[in-house]
């Protein structure tokens, strides 16, 4: 398998090299040269490590054999249940829950992130080199790519996140780990703040070779393609012609995971975009209008994104894989805060996707009717979700909703929605009374420079 940059002006790459990449050189987006097609009906019947390889080989056939890669993820998804690290419930007829936060860090990002450690080490550990992590977090994603990396001896680890705008949980999440690699830096601006300075840094190709800088963020492919498995695992599990998944988005990488999985022959319907009160994307496939606008703090943190990178490679394919096209509208982005996307384009998207937005009260009103109807208690993310396709329920096909994250992590959104305080798994309760430690620094690459440079040597 050979990859391509979003923007046409990057070097064509094997999987190990993206990887290590992470962005590619000119600023772009890697994505595979063709899809691979997978036969969904011989998706192995076992363990999710077994169901995982089988998915995710294509992708990755020129850096490790089958049985290098069982054992891989064998070894990312032991700290999940064993006999269903994805349990699917019926919540009512055809409507369903997929939860996805029985990991190490109770979100969905550990899927994706405990595979990540393993490929990076696999490979690190072959070179015998060094690297220096780099990533943005609006929650979920800095806690796990901490706890999947603390005791790489092949990694130092550089979180941001934004000051005021993560749970209190997500914090400690990051701050209280015992480690020497391990640097947790709130940063004063939104999560928006956080990836650009991410992004400025990887850019300087200087500093990011000189450092070894390596992506965790869903800007690198291995994120997405471990994300593309609980597509097909939650399908096997339903006995349906076609399915509809609705999934909570912020930077795009977790639905578009799904929308590879469709390209592959998995039978997907419809995939709904679920966005809160910061509806950039919602606002782009409903009308065409890709423009920023202030991002607003709400009680789904972890949404609160105006500029999802990841809708970078889905732009590209709407446009017929044209890297000049793709690369002109990100400079528009950047430079006028946003794009209007052409009419071929949009059809393109709407062909698969829909969407929905949610505010405050119709989060915790969903929480509570979820909840009052089931006995089941969600988390605000998850109940974006449940929200924006409670009117695209269709009789013919049965719809997933994408549960990202126990709503233990998020309890006082939960106990303003249904006056309970959800139950604190001892994963975090062994957390939340020790000390924090992190440093902050203001939205400036320089300063971020200085930072990582007093801490590599």
């Amino acid at each position: 398998m050979k990859y391509i940059s979003t923007r046409g002006n990057a070097p064509e790459l094997g999987f190990e090299n993206v990887l290590l990449e992470g962005l590619a050189k000119d600023g772009g987006l890697y994505i595979p040269e063709i899809w691979p097609s997978v036969d969904y009906k011989n998706l192995p019947k076992g363990p999710y490590f077994e169901q995982a390889a089988f998915i995710i080989h294509p992708f990755v056939d020129d850096f490790v054999s089958k049985e290098e890669l069982l054992s891989l993820t064998e070894r990312a998804y032991s700290q999940f249940p064993l006999d269903d690290a994805a349990p699917l419930k019926e919540i009512q007829k055809d409507n369903y829950l997929l939860e996805l936060y029985h990991g190490p860090t109770l979100a969905f990002k550990d899927f994706a992130m405990l595979l990540l450690a393993e490929f990076f080490n696999f490979s690190l550990k072959k070179r015998n080199k060094k690297i220096t992590i780099l990533g943005a977090t609006s929650g979920d994603t800095g806690s796990a790519a901490i706890e999947a990396f603390k005791d790489s001896e092949h990694a130092n680890v550089f979180i941001l996140f934004p000051e005021g705008r993560v749970s209190d949980i997500q914090r400690k999440q990051m701050t209280t780990v015992s480690s020497q690699s391990v640097y947790p830096i709130e940063v004063n601006g939104n999560f928006d703040d956080c990836q650009n300075l991410v992004k400025n840094l990887f850019q300087d190709l200087e500093f990011k070779n000189q450092y070894s800088l390596a992506a965790i963020n869903s800007i690198n492919w291995a994120r997405v393609a471990a994300q593309i498995v609980y597509y097909f695992t939650s399908f096997q599990k339903i006995d349906a012609e076609k399915v509809s998944f609705s999934v909570p988005t912020g930077n795009f990488g977790d639905i578009f995971a799904g929308w590879v999985a469709k390209k592959m022959g998995l039978p997907i319907d419809r995939l709904i975009v679920a966005t809160n009160s910061n509806d950039i994307l919602h606002r782009a496939i409903s009308t065409g209008d890709y423009f920023q606008e202030k991002v607003q703090a709400t009680i789904s943190p972890s949404m609160d994104i105006q500029i999802s990178s990841n809708f970078e490679r889905l732009l590209f394919e709407s446009l017929g894989r044209n890297s000049k096209e793709t690369a002109s509208l990100i400079e528009k982005l950047k430079n006028e805060k946003g794009f209007t996307i052409n009419q071929s384009s949009l059809e393109f998207i709407r062909n698969d996707f829909d969407s929905g937005n949610a505010n405050e009260d119709q989060i915790r009103n969903t929480i509570r009717l979820i909840y009052n109807d089931t006995g089941i208690i969600i988390d605000p993310h998850t109940a974006v979700g449940f929200f924006a396709s409670k009117d695209k329920l269709n009789k013919s096909f049965p719809m997933i909703n994408l549960g990202t994250a126990d709503p233990a992590k998020f309890p006082n959104a939960v106990k303003d929605s249904i006056s309970i305080e959800p139950n604190i798994p001892n994963k975090l309760d062994k957390i939340l009374n020790k000390d924090e430690k992190f440093d902050k620094l203001e939205d400036d690459p320089d300063a971020l420079k200085s930072y990582i440079m007093s801490k590599v040597k």
